[in-house]
């Protein structure tokens, strides 16, 4: 019996560099989030890059919305350099970035790409020349630009003429197939546009974002049909807690298994006061567990059932997950291929055995009604049987070992 590929091979995009980050071509798909302060407040915005780039995020983008914000990057910029973190920042335009990349020429520099909105840029012969001057700035200053089109808001002058010129066929399309086809050829014609100014053709990153996730994917399939730019993936206003997660994994899984996209964002509304950072580990956890890329030790643990009543093993799994998320960016420099570490913490002896068997370490507690011992299994051999009050302890003491024995340069 042939069994089928994991999944369908890479789709060819051109690479796009961006700072020191590569997007696109054979790199890995790219993780990056955006930050929710007033980027005038130049303090606030740094420190929240920092987080979000501590957190994994490799690039960040920012609203660059006024005259303020636009002062306040190149000092954003000094700002994260004096924390030693050279994180690329995308400046984020919508209607003005034309007057303020054109009157703020550091901010201009100091940004490693811009992302623009082609249905929000100008109107009529406005948003011709408009559109113009952010693209001649970015040729000026060698920087890549994301066409990021959304439907919440597309260009009504190209729907307006596909809308009527889909009027005039003997089988008109739905106009749900219009809207598809007004944001892909928005994508694409503003591409077409950019190159004609003199944007190279790996200076561009095209997105199509949607809100429905069917929607999604019906979009970039076809996008990815018709051209070889890199592709920023996405599903705009995802949404709140579990159903953000839930929409954004689903349209994203296909489509990375599918073979489509280059770099992603999962666009989350954060709780009040809550950290950004959620979008950031979720988009990796999406990605280590399509098998695409590895961030950081993931565990291994059952659901619970009636044999594991006690609250000792999902503590126990939610204090190794961020124990090992806390321990990466120490283990990193000193531990090569760690973050692809498998550990397995089990609640009871149904599955545990076998589940910390097939894991690099792992532990089967005893459930709730079987004697407190929990054996320890390191690359599939019984190593030890933990017993007593500190099983969460000893456990911990395990895993440091295990790391320093397995990973050591």
């Amino acid at each position: 019996m042939t069994l089928p590929p994991a999944f369908k091979p890479r789709r060819h995009s051109v690479a796009v560099t961006i700072g020191n980050i590569t997007v696109g071509g054979s790199a890995p798909v790219v993780v990056q989030s955006m930050t929710n302060t007033d980027t005038a407040d130049e303090i606030a915005t740094a420190i929240q890059v920092a987080e979000l780039y501590k957190a994994g995020s490799e690039m960040v983008r920012i609203t660059v919305n006024n005259a303020e914000a636009a002062a306040a990057v190149p000092r954003i910029r000094e700002r994260l350099a004096r924390m030693n973190l050279d994180v690329p920042l995308i400046g984020d335009f919508h209607f003005n970035g034309h007057k303020l990349l054109t009157q703020y020429p550091e901010c201009a520099g100091a940004l490693a790409k811009y992302r623009i909105n082609p249905g929000n840029v100008g109107r009529g012969k406005k948003r011709d020349e408009q559109f113009a001057t952010l693209i001649e700035i970015a040729c000026k200053n060698n920087k890549p630009v994301r066409i990021g089109v959304n439907w919440g808001s597309m260009d009504q002058e190209l729907l307006a003429r596909l809308m009527d010129a889909n009027g005039q066929l003997k089988e008109p399309l739905e106009p749900k197939q219009v809207m598809f086809e007004t944001v892909i050829r928005s994508a694409l014609e503003s591409a077409a546009a950019a190159e004609y100014i003199g944007l190279p053709h790996d200076k561009i990153i095209l997105s199509c974002k949607m809100s429905d996730v069917q929607d999604l994917i019906t979009v970039y399939r076809e996008l990815a049909r018709r051209c070889n730019y890199a592709l920023h993936l996405g599903l705009t206003e995802a949404g709140m807690g579990s159903k953000g997660i839930v929409a954004s994994t689903a349209a994203l899984a296909i489509l990375l298994h599918d073979g489509i996209g280059d770099t992603i964002r999962i666009s989350l509304t954060p709780e009040p006061n809550a950290s950004r950072t959620k979008e950031v580990i979720v988009a990796q956890e999406i990605l280590q567990t399509l098998g695409l890329r590895a961030f950081v030790p993931l565990v291994t643990a059952c659901p619970g059932c009636g044999r594991t009543s006690s609250t000792y093993f999902p503590e126990l799994a939610e204090r190794i997950q961020a124990y090992l998320r806390n321990q990466m960016p120490v283990w990193q420099s000193q531990y090569p291929g760690v973050e692809n570490m498998t550990v397995a913490v089990m609640g009871c002896v149904v599955n545990g055995p076998g589940e910390s068997k097939h894991a690099n370490i792992g532990i089967s507690l005893p459930g709730s009604g079987e004697s407190p011992v929990a054996p320890v299994y390191e690359d599939g051999e019984k190593t030890v049987t933990l017993k007593g009050d500190h099983i969460a302890e000893e456990f911990q003491v395990l895993l440091d070992k295990y790391v320093e024995r397995m990973y050591s340069r």
